[in-house]
């Protein structure tokens, strides 16, 4: 019987081949390695996906976070909202530009920023007058988009500058509206991992603000000016590899495929699984593009037994995220106290992902489905 994995890269591959030889092929015979006409290609076809009118192309996700905040000149003293349940990244830029992340709490079905944490938060920064608000991140989770209307609701109220963070939203949409389209600028991660994936590190920002998007070339080659050796302020060398834009153009075309499958083996898990575990909610006229297929268990203990079942059976599963960010030891200094966030806290207990994919099939979310309804069971 064929090894279930995660996440099945080479069933990817397989499927599509001959187009990714081929991109790869015509970049090495080109030898155009460095901002080649295939990451202009991809640029347009990206803004065509998304709707947005501009997207620059970089070398990672983190980057694609990191240098919106950088044009708009974020620096110490200001606050940048984020939610405490997502990687580390999405904190991470913000204490690169010398900014304070302020984490809120998540809503405990969709796991994402809690509008109402958010707004309190805010409040509170006012009232101790330490820093200023300036801007929010919030993050796209497991495939699904973060709560705009309510958030973007809160900034416009308060002048901030708010960034979608879409690593792991990238296909999704609210509805009808694709992910990327949100906020005043959006990133995405194309990290092998995620939903749009390429053979190394690589992202994407989009906006529709053209002084936004001049601000992000410029950023992306050493802050330069009209061209390479003028340099009109401090930027990073982020450009996305060519290679990977090939490899990206082919797995784009095939994406809403892969959605499809994804959406069919998210519906099978929810079937077989009612009533053991709870899954990610998905807001009415929201569409998740389930980069991951993400559940609560009903404590620690029980998730434990589950995955130990798992690995016994050699399904892989994977816990994201495991340590809430405010209690992560890099930020420490800021204060925080476990109870602060008790509903990040909690799910990091709770949650686990199940295999995900666009070349998963019935019988193997079966197969994962049968491992987790006997092992419950027997508890």
């Amino acid at each position: 019987m064929k090894k279930i994995q995660f996440n099945d890269l080479a069933a990817q591959y397989a499927h599509l081949k001959k187009e990714i030889d081929a991109g790869m092929a015509d970049v090495l015979n080109g030898c155009h390695f460095i901002s080649g006409p295939h990451v202009e290609q991809l640029e347009k076809e990206l803004c065509a996906y998304t709707g947005m009118k501009y997207c620059v192309t970089v070398s990672s996700g983190t980057d694609a976070l990191l240098m919106p905040l950088m044009a708009k000149n974020i620096h110490e003293g200001d606050a940048v909202f984020v939610p405490g349940f997502t990687f580390f990244a999405t904190a991470e830029v913000v204490s690169l530009t010398g900014a304070t992340p302020v984490f809120c709490d998540i809503d405990p079905e969709t796991f994402m920023m809690d509008p109402e944490s958010l707004s309190s938060q805010i409040e509170r920064v006012l009232r101790e007058g330490k820093l200023t608000p300036k801007a929010v991140i919030p993050v796209d989770l497991f495939g699904e988009p973060a709560d705009y209307p309510a958030i973007e609701k809160i900034c416009r109220e308060h002048g901030l500058f708010v960034m979608e963070d879409a690593a792991q939203g990238f296909g999704g949409a609210i509805n009808g509206k694709r992910a990327c389209c949100f906020g005043d600028v959006s990133a995405t991660s194309f990290f092998p991992a995620k939903v749009l994936g390429c053979y190394g590190d690589g992202g994407a920002i989009f906006t529709n603000d053209e002084e936004m998007y001049q601000a992000l070339i410029s950023i992306r080659v050493h802050g330069k000016g009209s061209y390479k050796y003028e340099n009109v302020r401090l930027g990073l060398n982020a450009r996305l590899d060519t290679l990977q834009a090939a490899i990206l153009i082919p797995k784009l075309h095939a994406l809403d495929e892969e959605i499809k499958v994804r959406n069919a083996m998210a519906d099978r898990y929810a079937e077989r699984l009612r009533g053991i575990v709870e899954p990610q909610r998905i807001l009415d006229g929201y569409f998740s593009s389930f980069g991951y297929y993400t559940v609560k268990a009903k404590d620690a203990a029980q998730r434990e037994i589950i995955l130990t079942a798992l690995k016994e059976q050699g399904i892989p599963s994977m816990i994201y995220y495991p340590i809430p960010l405010h209690l992560q030891k890099v930020y420490a200094p800021l204060g925080y106290q476990k109870g602060d966030l008790p509903i990040c806290e909690d799910l990091c207990d709770r949650v686990f992902s199940l295999p995900m994919h666009g070349y998963l099939t019935r019988e193997e979310v079966d197969q994962i489905c049968d491992v987790i309804q006997k092992t419950v069971a027997n508890q």
